[in-house]
């Protein structure tokens, strides 16, 4: 049941968009391709057999692949969509 300014369902849409938006985000991530390399592109530590073998394409190793991601991560567990600033917009 929605209150206020909101129609009935607005809640369970939110939480789609949320989901449709996330889902979005992954399909957009890049897969390494090609032949993995046996030394890190960025810090030229030695990339183990098995992750090569785990991961074909792949470029770095496990710090610096881990420390990348975590860059990337750095975002917000607000849903925008649901805040009363984006209704007043």
């Amino acid at each position: 049941m929605a209150g206020g300014w909101a129609k009935d369902g607005a809640v369970s849409e939110q939480i789609e968009a949320s989901i449709e938006d996330e889902l979005a985000r992954m399909k957009g991530r890049k897969v390494p391709v090609g032949e993995s390399l046996t030394e890190c592109a960025e810090c030229g530590e030695e990339i183990p057999e098995k992750r090569r073998q785990a991961i074909p394409g792949v470029k770095l190793c496990v710090d610096c692949a881990s420390e990348r991601d975590g860059a990337a991560n750095a975002r917000g567990g607000i849903n925008r969509r649901g805040s009363k600033d984006s209704q007043l917009r």
